[in-house]
């Protein structure tokens, strides 16, 4: 499902409207959701980029929950895996998101349906492409796809951080979930969401070498400074350690001087 001819507003199917309240629905017994920050009126029906981090397999329904709650309704780029599910895949195709075959002759084709969805709506990804490994569990280094999608469309992007979503399910799940379901029913440990101010990407010429790079480490700067606020007796490292969470530090992100 791609956007209308000649960028109309996307209308989100039934199916997807209720499934973002289910998401609120899940998220209130296991955690307490506090959504900050917001994003601009002119922006809210797209065309639109929300670069989220990725911390935890939780990550897709709090963020669900969190757009509802700001009244957005965004369509979602996802693996190729959700969409070859049975029951899930058939929802994911009818609620208008996004296919993305990692790894295969393919995953272009996800970049030119994410542009034409982009004109009349708003689209939902992971810029750092895989949940984090940094130690210190912060954005990393990014993946090109965020800027190039900006590029073609010309649409804003604004960075949403998130944080606590990793104290609900582990990195293994489902291995592990039940333990970690059970503990967050307990202990309702705090989420939070806050969407920045929208990235500044005026400074970089789309016609000139490197330019998608610079763009993406824009967009992992802005995620980065709009987590900060969200951690600030976490600077370093995590309070809440996940053991089944490996750690690599092979793909640092450097911040811009």
């Amino acid at each position: 499902m791609t956007a209308p001819p000649g960028g109309a507003r996307w209308r989100a199917p039934l199916l997807w409207r209720a499934a973002q309240l289910l998401a609120r629905a899940v998220v209130a017994p296991l955690a307490r959701l506090r959504v900050t920050g917001d994003v601009p009126d002119a922006l809210r029906h797209g065309p639109l980029i929300l670069a989220a981090n990725h911390i935890s397999p939780f990550d897709p329904v709090v963020l669900v929950a969190a757009c509802q709650v700001r009244g957005i309704t965004p369509r979602i780029m996802a693996t190729g895996g959700l969409f070859r599910a049975p029951v899930i895949g058939a929802a994911m195709r009818h609620s208008g998101h996004i296919r993305v075959d990692r790894r295969t002759a393919t995953v272009g084709e996800a970049l030119r349906v994410a542009a034409d969805a982009v004109a009349g709506s708003v689209v939902l990804l992971y810029p750092e492409g895989r949940i984090g490994l940094d130690p210190g569990m912060w954005p990393e280094r990014g993946k090109t796809g965020v800027a190039r999608l900006a590029f073609a469309t010309g649409a804003a992007v604004v960075p949403v951080a998130q944080w606590g979503a990793h104290e609900v399910l582990p990195y293994s799940a489902p291995r592990g979930a039940l333990r970690g379901l059970a503990r967050s029913l307990r202990r309702r440990p705090v989420i939070q969401v806050r969407f920045g101010p929208p990235v500044d990407l005026t400074a970089v010429d789309p016609a000139t070498p490197g330019a998608a790079v610079r763009a993406t480490a824009r967009v992992i700067d802005a995620l980065t400074a709009t987590l900060a606020p969200l951690r600030p007796d976490e600077p370093d490292r995590p309070r809440h350690v996940d053991p089944s969470r490996p750690l690599d530090g092979g793909r640092p992100h450097r911040s811009l001087p």
